[in-house]
């Protein structure tokens, strides 16, 4: 599956901007926040040189295994990356942060098990593997549009700049699963990779991964403490999820019985006043 010129010069430019952007986020020492980052970009610098490798050398089912191989070891290595990128986002509230964190995990299992149960289980073999693989992306693809859709929701009430790492990441994981989703829709997953079209999808990526480089070569202006009023809703909410799950004793106010001792009285006076009248008529 020959490569033509312009789409072997792409091909190589995003080989470039993996290999520049690895470099950045190591030189800095970001891979010490998102360990799971640095280890997706380990993967793509890696595994990349020895997919065109192949692909030039024409050995095509060498190609497959490492491809889906590969492709499957990214799909499960963004959903720590989303993990990351959510924890980081609550770092400043430690309850919303290990409620949060339980929401996500049951939603991104959730999302695993529909992907998988949609997958057409009537190829046998090997031909199997490319549909879990896209279910699996399919599944994480929808975790980063709904993480950048919350950070976008919740960067006023959280304090988050739109010139943080955390948002940059978040935007180029978006850009790219919508990327996906279009590819998916407009592309036949067994069509050459010189088809038109793949030239858009290619271009998307080579604009995500400058984004990236340009975020993480940028300085970033360092995260200032967020201060909320006590009668916030989110510091309620998060003293409130702090509180769950640690046994913590409320202190519930009962009804008092005043009501009810007073009633009782009342009963026994006019019992009592009967039998006073009763034995003065007798009398």
């Amino acid at each position: 599956m020959p490569l033509n010129s312009p789409m072997s010069l792409m091909s190589g430019a995003e080989f470039l901007l993996w290999a520049s952007l690895a470099f950045v986020f190591w030189r800095k020492g970001l891979q010490r926040r998102f360990p799971a980052m640095g280890a997706y970009l380990a993967l793509r610098v890696a595994a990349m040189p020895v997919l065109l490798g192949l692909l030039f050398g024409n050995l095509l089912v060498a190609y497959f295994f490492v491809f889906w191989a590969v492709y499957i070891a990214s799909a499960v290595t963004l959903f720590f990356i989303c993990m990351e990128i959510f924890r980081w986002i609550l770092s400043s509230f430690s309850g919303l942060m290990r409620l949060g964190v339980v929401a996500f995990r049951w939603a991104a299992l959730v999302s695993a098990i529909v992907g998988i149960a949609t997958v057409s289980w009537g190829h046998r073999g090997v031909l199997i593997i490319p549909d879990i693989a896209y279910a699996l992306m399919r599944s994480v693809s929808i975790l980063e549009l709904c993480l950048l859709a919350f950070l976008c929701l919740s960067m006023n009430a959280f304090k988050i700049s739109p010139r943080e790492l955390t948002f940059g990441l978040a935007l180029g994981f978006g850009m790219m699963s919508a990327n996906d989703f279009i590819q998916a829709s407009v592309i036949s997953r067994y069509a050459s990779l010189t088809a038109p079209e793949q030239y858009f999808y290619e271009s998307v990526i080579l604009v995500t991964l400058g984004v990236w480089v340009a975020y993480c070569a940028l300085p970033e202006r360092a995260r200032k403490p967020v201060v909320m009023p006590a009668n916030s809703t989110i510091y309620r909410w998060n003293e409130i999820a702090a509180a769950l799950g640690h046994g913590t004793q409320v202190a519930v106010q009962q009804p008092s019985n005043s009501f009810f001792l007073s009633d009782v009285e009342k009963v026994v006076d006019k019992v009592i006043n009967r039998s006073l009248q009763s034995s003065e008529s007798k009398s």
